[in-house]
């Protein structure tokens, strides 16, 4: 079957624009394709091309922004591209006219990007510029302050594909048990009478009348959202973005508006929420979903989801119009061939702390996080320093001296070396891996 639907049509969100850095060059995956994002000097904007040199194919992303000209320079030869992907400088041409004379030839791949609700996007086909001018960005009402919302993100990389995260984000009914402690309470699960209101090739949409008044969007190819009204003034939502990055991998890239309790959500750290719930969230479906997606590659071998699937419920609803969706217009397969990918079978990762991996998931992609990590560490040295230093010096002074301040300052040491300990066995794991365990939640 032919698809109908385009995923390189569409636009994209990479990242939080503060979760960028602006001095240097950043590589990251979606549909197969290898990206790099950096930031020319002079531009308030950052710009995304395809991460390889034109030369010899050698990733752009291992380059560097230039001091002098702020261009963009591959680090294999020293060529240089300007915010359009211009090649501006080739320090081995004899010839000075060699590079104003093939620019067309000459240059890297600049992908159209936009910058829209502190996201940064990118459109995955450069050869269709007009069409990315005069489609709209996938953005969400809900994140907008001029109506009184807050929000705050995150970005995370997956252990499974792009279906299988769209299903999860699409299946409120796993929430109390998946999540129990954390979002969810499995002892007050209830049935979910979930509706589908729209089934189209451009949106599917859904609601919920209980407990709260629900509406869900699927906006192909990425975009996924949850509003939800507890009264006429009190609205909290879940905006997803969920990207095809490899066979087996997906990126969900989420924001967490609501327009109550503004202050709350501006006094506390990012780097808090993702440690304390957004990380455990996602944590709680990891390894089901890892596991989940192999056996359900082996079933469709020889069998449709259809049957592969027992789903008998209305809050399994919502799945069923999605995948229905995907045969229909997709003819059930994602289009990896046409980047020169091979559309793999998931095999099952028994390395938990692999599968968990937080800092490549997460931490690395996050500005917040990063710099919160990096604090612990500095105050743990500190600290201990402070310790070997207090012990020794306490060590050489006059016992009279020694009785009268050694005593304060052992036990402001011994504080200090508690809070170490804390940082150290406690706080740093939360950015690297913390195992998710069903059993003991």
């Amino acid at each position: 079957m032919q698809s109908q639907f385009n995923f390189f049509h569409h636009w994209y969100p990479l990242s939080p624009v503060e979760d960028l850095d602006p001095h240097r060059p950043t590589p990251v995956t979606i549909l197969g394709l290898r990206l790099v994002i950096w930031k020319p000097r002079a531009s308030d904007t950052f710009r995304v091309f395809l991460d390889r040199c034109p030369h010899r194919l050698a990733p752009l992303s291992e380059g560097r922004v230039d001091e002098e000209t702020g261009n963009l320079m591959c680090s294999y030869h020293g060529w240089q591209f300007d915010d359009r992907g211009v090649c501006t400088t080739i320090p081995q041409a004899e010839n000075p006219d060699l590079v104003s004379k093939n620019k067309a030839n000459l240059c890297a791949v600049a992908l159209p990007c936009r910058q829209e609700n502190d996201l940064l996007w990118v459109w995955a086909d450069s050869q269709s510029v007009e069409q990315a001018e005069q489609t709209p960005l996938p953005l969400s009402p809900q994140v907008d302050a001029s109506q009184g919302f807050v929000w705050s993100s995150m970005v995370r990389d997956l252990e499974y594909d792009w279906q299988t995260l769209i299903e999860n984000v699409a299946d409120p009914s796993h929430v109390p048990f998946a999540h129990h402690g954390i979002q969810g309470d499995r002892r007050r699960a209830r049935p979910i009478p979930l509706k589908i209101a729209q089934s189209t090739l451009d949106l599917i949409k859904a609601y919920v009348d209980k407990p709260f008044k629900t509406t869900i969007i699927f906006q192909p190819p990425c975009r996924l959202e949850y509003a939800i009204s507890f009264s006429p003034e009190k609205q909290v939502g879940l905006v997803t973005y969920c990207i095809r990055v490899t066979p087996g991998k997906s990126r969900i890239v989420a924001q967490f508006p609501r327009n109550f309790a503004q202050t709350l959500q501006r006094l506390t750290p990012r780097w808090w929420e993702h440690v304390k719930i957004r990380n455990q969230v996602l944590d709680g479906d990891m390894i089901l979903l890892h596991q989940q997606e192999s056996f359900l590659q082996q079933k469709q071998k020889t069998e449709s989801w259809k049957t592969a699937y027992k789903l008998p419920t209305s809050a399994d609803r919502l799945v069923i119009e999605f995948r229905q969706w995907f045969d229909k217009y997709c003819g059930g397969k994602l289009p990896w061939q046409e980047v020169g990918i091979s559309n793999q079978t998931t095999q099952i990762d028994n390395d938990r702390k692999l599968i968990l991996d937080r800092y490549h998931q997460h931490t690395q992609h996050c500005s917040s996080c990063r710099n919160a990590l990096k604090n612990g560490q500095r105050l743990q040295a500190i600290l201990l320093t402070y310790f070997i230093l207090t012990v020794s010096g306490v060590a050489l002074m006059p016992d009279p001296l020694r009785l009268k301040l050694g005593l304060p300052l052992i036990i402001l040491a011994l504080l200090g070396l508690a809070v170490a300990a804390w940082l150290r066995f406690w706080f740093q794991p939360r950015f690297y891996f913390v195992d998710y365990i069903h059993a003991d939640k």
